[in-house]
């Protein structure tokens, strides 16, 4: 055989172009065909066909059950050839009644658990059936309303959607994961969703807020709380994205804590994990015990043991919540196929419209099917009395002649659909009797024949006909609201601190930028060790349940809770562990304080402002930048601001400017550069700030000034000579005061260490 071919017989094609559209041909195969469901019946192709498959091997509800290996098998053999297990995952999780609000089979066996939905029994041990709510589904599949397609093989066909009698899409929702989006729809009260069809189909301008009105919130296969507020599920329905936030229930019985139902699809075997370790943690010390009573009867029972019956059961709870499962979001997503055979994201309004326009084409399809049916038939019957008027003739003509029909044909104006039906009449259908049931049910038919006329011929009565069906199966299948939507506080776990005494504690923190506590505030800090080539830093009192500010040389701060700092017996920790400052950045300050107070913070460029402690708080690693500093400029102790009303800062440059100034002057910022201390003219560049302290005139019997071995002493009335506004440049101090080194200052005859 001469295998020999052409080179230019071999397509060629770029490789980019044949990979994209590949690539591109995958994507739509699982978007379409695997991943997305479609709005007409809510279902992805794996369900559908499990449903049909099972309808198709009679396991109706009511019917015996059926092994579920034998409906597997079914499914994978005559419409979906993959893998059995994902097949049999697919018919669990529409068997699961806490999984699906409305669940589509109904099964016997293990088929899981609320704690363990994944501990299902292999599919050769249990069994199935469909459950009654799929005759929503089915029940229209025989009377022309949908489309058909030839299954996998050509063997067979199968149904491309199920005609719908309700939008399932939402009653069930759905998940998946598609190329490059997926879909999270969530279950949604059937009872609510008809309504809310009803209503948009008698007020097609109905606006999302008015069916809002109706479909409140999802409604979940449990009974646990839906807190998001209204205004943000209004805001879900409008975009079709969003997030659902959902908080277990609790009673008390006693002292005890019971939770009674837990948020859609959560393990009561991971809360009690979830607690457990927080009591080894010791951060609920206030909790002595939990347990799980959940049983057949109560699904959902945990018991929190509190230590004492007088506990705070809300905070307990509240601390719970925002720390564990117990409260829980869900994304919401509602991407879907729609009529168009595309996917979108859809909002309520667009996702009912699409629906209620399907489901009218479905009605109009079937009425007009059982139409053609009742006009056949009446074509039929219509011959067959004309055969019974005639009965002797026709016998004859069939007597006498070869081929009758054609002749028949012509002597009665009959059809050849009514002239095959006479020729097969039986003997015994030629009786009187049977003509009279042939009137009647030409009769019956005539009318059926003008009352779906009356409706095909109109739009009006044709959607009154679908509002009558919607509001008929919301009545037989509906029931009432399982998840409460109530308003509730945002959730606020106990402070770290919450637990931890409040002792008096010194921060050390070291030239190199190690830190370290040590217990107490009458540290010897000059006899503490540091690692060869350190030395002290900066230092700040306060108590070990308090957060620790530091701040490093390009103004950023850090925090952290001092009871997470190593002791002081050791050479500590660098801080560089805990944070990731700057490149070439150092740690330079220390600041230990209650969370409500006020810091006066400055730059030796002479800029500062007043700022409070919790400002300059931050879990981030990288730090909050807090004070800009000017150029060649660094950062001044900060100091803590007692009384902004009567206290003034006294600022000193290193040209030898002395100005007091009210601190009520500068203003409270949470970050950025500060104003002027004082004013320090442009032309003086190498002008900066050397001292910064705090104090009241009022109550300062004197001022020194040290400069070297020297010392100026300022008294009361010496000290109100310097009081300035903050524009003012200040007074220069005497010659031999340029430089000062520091300052004391003296109150009722004690001594103070300012700066």
């Amino acid at each position: 055989m001469n295998t020999e071919f052409a080179i230019e017989d071999i397509e060629s094609q770029p490789l980019h172009e044949f990979t994209e559209q590949a690539y591109l041909d995958y994507a739509m195969y699982v978007i379409l065909d695997r991943a997305l469901p479609h709005i007409g019946d809510g279902l992805k192709p794996v369900q559908r066909r499990i449903i049909y498959s099972m309808s198709e091997l009679g396991l109706k509800a009511g019917s015996k059950y059926k092994k579920s290996a034998r409906t597997v098998g079914s499914v994978l053999g005559m419409f979906h050839p993959h893998g059995d297990m994902a097949c049999y995952e697919a018919m669990v999780l529409m068997a699961q009644p806490f999984s699906y609000r409305y669940p589509l089979v109904d099964g016997q066996g293990n088929w899981g658990s609320i704690d363990d939905p994944k501990s299902f029994a292999a599919m050769r041990y249990t069994e199935s059936r469909l459950s009654p709510f799929t005759e929503l589904l089915l029940s229209e599949l025989g009377q022309g309303t949908i489309d058909w397609q030839p299954n996998f093989d050509g063997s067979l066909q199968e149904p491309i959607l199920f005609p719908a009698r309700l939008p399932n899409i939402l009653l069930n929702g759905a998940s998946g994961i598609a190329v490059g989006m997926a879909t999270d729809i969530p279950p949604h009260n059937l009872i609510e969703v008809a309504d809310a069809c009803v209503h948009l189909s008698k007020n097609p301008d109905a606006s999302i807020a008015d069916l809002h009105n109706f479909i409140i919130a999802p409604d979940y296969p449990t009974e646990a709380e839906i807190i998001t507020p209204k205004e943000d599920l209004l805001k879900i329905y409008t975009n079709g994205t969003g997030s659902v936030r959902m908080r277990a229930c609790y009673i008390q019985e006693n002292s005890d804590i019971i939770i009674t139902a837990l948020p859609h699809q959560t393990s009561g075997s991971k809360i009690i994990t979830q607690i457990a370790a927080q009591m080894t943690a010791k951060k609920l010390p206030m909790v002595e015990d939990i347990r799980d009573e959940s049983d057949h009867e109560n699904p959902v029972r945990l018991v929190i043991i509190p230590r004492s019956s007088r506990a705070d059961v809300d905070g307990i709870m509240t601390h719970l919540f925002a720390t564990t499962d117990l409260e829980r979001s869900f994304r919401v997503n509602l991407n879907m196929i729609g009529l168009d055979n595309r996917p979108q994201v859809k909002n309520l309004k667009m996702i009912l419209s699409e629906w209620l326009s399907y489901r009218l084409t479905t009605v109009k399809r079937r009425l007009q099917y059982r139409f053609d049916k009742i006009t056949k038939r009446l074509h039929i019957l219509e011959g067959l009395l004309i055969a019974h008027l005639n009965i002797d003739a026709i016998i004859a003509i069939v007597r006498d002649h070869d081929k009758p029909k054609p002749i028949l044909m012509e002597q009665f104006k009959l059809s050849e659909e009514q002239a095959d039906t006479i020729l097969e009449l039986k003997l015994r259908q030629l009786a009187k009797l049977e003509q009279a049931k042939i009137q009647r049910e030409q009769k019956d038919l005539t009318k059926e024949y003008n009352s779906l006329e009356k409706i095909l011929n109109s739009d009006k009565k044709l959607n009154n006909l679908v509002i009558k069906e919607i509001q008929e199966d919301s009545k037989k299948y509906g029931n009432e609201r399982r998840t409460p939507v109530i308003k509730r506080e945002q959730a606020q776990a106990f402070a770290a601190t919450t637990f931890i005494s409040s002792e008096p504690i010194t921060v050390i923190l070291s030239a190199n930028g190690w830190v370290r506590a040590a217990k107490g505030h009458d540290i010897d800090l000059d006899k503490l060790n540091y690692r060869a080539g350190d030395k002290f830093a900066n230092a700040a009192t306060g108590r070990n349940n308090q957060q620790a500010v530091f701040f490093d040389t390009t103004g950023r701060s850090y925090s952290a809770s001092v009871h997470t700092l190593p002791s002081a017996r050791s050479s500590g920790e660098p801080l560089t562990g805990r944070f990731s400052p700057p490149n070439g950045a150092g740690f330079v300050q220390v600041l230990l304080g209650e969370s409500t107070n006020s810091y006066l913070l400055a730059s030796t460029a002479g800029y500062g402002f007043v700022v409070n402690m919790e400002d300059l708080y931050t879990k981030n690693k990288a730090g909050k930048a807090i004070i800009t500093l000017p150029k060649d400029s660094k950062i001044l102790s900060p100091l803590l601001v007692s009384d902004v009303s009567n206290q003034y800062y006294v600022v000193i440059t290193s040209a030898g400017y002395l100005s007091l100034v009210k601190v009520s002057e500068l203003p409270k910022l949470s970050k950025g550069k500060g104003v002027k201390l004082l004013n320090i003219p442009a032309k003086n560049k190498d002008e900066t700030v050397v001292i910064l302290s705090l104090l009241d005139p009022k109550t300062t019997g004197k001022l020194t000034l040290y400069s070297g071995k020297r010392h100026l002493t300022l008294k009361s009335l010496d000290i109100e000579s310097f009081i300035a506004e903050r524009s003012r440049r200040g007074q220069k101090l005497p010659r031999g005061f340029q430089k000062i080194d520091r300052i004391e200052v003296s109150k009722n005859d004690n001594l103070f260490l300012l700066g």
